[in-house]
C-alpha cells in the first residue's frame, strides 16, 4: 500500500485546519448575531416611564439608572435582565417602586446574556452612591446571576422575578422575595418550587395567578411561554405591590 507524500499530507492537514477555522468563525459570527437580537421593550410602556415626573431615567452606558425625583428611601436594587431582553423593558416594572423612593439600576449584560456577565456588583452600585442598602435581583436567567451576586457581604436582599436560584443561599440572612407566575412556561411553578430549598426559610414567595413569564417585563410575547390569563395591568399591579412590601422591610 502506498502513502501520500509528506508534502501532500501537510497540504491536506492545512486544508482541513483552514476549513475548521472557517467553520468556527462562522459559528462565532452566528452566535454574536443571535446574541444581539433582543426582545425589544414595548415603546408605549417605556414612554409612560419617561413621562413620569416622579421618576428620573438616565443611560449610564452599562446600565439604565432609575432614581426617584422626590425623597429617596435609601434602598437600591441592581436588577439583571432576562436572556436577550432589552433592559429598558423593565422600566415599567419598577416605575411605581422608583416613584415611591427606591433606586433601581438595570444592568446591560455582556452579549445580552447574564451568563457571560462577570462584572462585580460594585460596578453598578457606583451609579447611585447615595444608596445605603443594596439588594440584587433579576428576571429569568438574570435571576440566576443575581443569586450568585447575592452572596456578597454587603447585599441585604434578593429579588427573583420569574426565576430561581442554582446556588444554595439557604444559610444566609438575605431578605428574599420570589415572585412567580402561575402561567409561566419557562420558570414554571414546578421549577420554582423545586428550587425553594436553595433560599432561606424566611424567604417570601408570591405567585401571581394568571401571570406568565413575559409579565415581568414589557417586551411582548416570548417563545416557550404560556398565554397569560390576566391583563398585563393586573399582573403588573400584583408584582409592584409585592415588591413594595419587600422594600418596606428593607428601609
Amino acid at each position: 500500500m502506498t502513502t501520500a507524500p509528506a508534502p501532500a499530507r501537510r497540504h491536506r492537514a492545512l486544508r482541513v485546519g483552514a476549513w475548521a477555522l472557517v467553520v468556527l468563525l462562522v459559528l462565532v459570527l452566528v452566535f454574536l448575531v443571535w446574541a444581539h437580537i433582543v426582545m425589544q421593550g414595548t415603546r408605549s410602556a417605556a414612554l409612560t416611564v419617561w413621562r413620569d415626573d416622579q421618576v428620573s431615567v438616565r443611560d449610564a452606558g452599562d446600565a439604565v439608572v432609575m432614581t426617584p425625583t422626590g425623597t429617596a428611601d435609601g434602598v437600591g436594587i441592581v436588577f439583571v435582565p432576562g436572556a436577550k431582553v432589552d433592559p429598558y423593558a423593565y422600566m415599567a416594572t419598577f416605575r411605581q417602586v422608583v416613584a415611591d423612593g427606591t433606586t433601581v439600576v438595570i444592568t446591560k449584560p455582556t452579549l445580552n446574556l447574564a451568563f457571560f456577565d462577570t462584572r462585580p456588583l460594585s460596578r453598578f452600585e457606583a451609579h447611585a452612591p447615595g444608596v445605603r442598602t443594596w439588594t440584587v435581583g433579576g428576571h429569568s436567567l438574570g435571576g440566576v446571576r443575581a443569586c450568585q451576586l447575592a452572596a456578597g457581604p454587603d447585599v441585604a436582599g434578593l429579588l427573583l422575578l420569574g426565576s430561581y436560584c442554582a446556588d444554595d443561599l439557604s444559610d444566609t440572612d438575605l431578605d428574599v422575595l420570589s415572585v412567580s407566575g402561575s402561567r409561566d412556561g419557562l420558570s414554571t411553578p414546578a421549577k420554582v418550587a423545586a428550587a425553594r430549598d436553595e433560599l432561606p426559610a424566611s424567604a417570601t414567595s408570591v405567585e401571581v395567578p394568571g401571570a406568565n413569564h413575559a409579565a415581568f417585563g414589557a417586551y411582548g410575547a416570548q417563545p416557550g411561554d404560556q398565554p397569560a390569563t390576566v391583563s398585563r395591568r393586573e399582573s403588573g399591579q400584583a408584582i409592584t405591590a409585592a415588591v413594595e412590601r419587600w422594600v418596606r422591610d428593607l428601609r
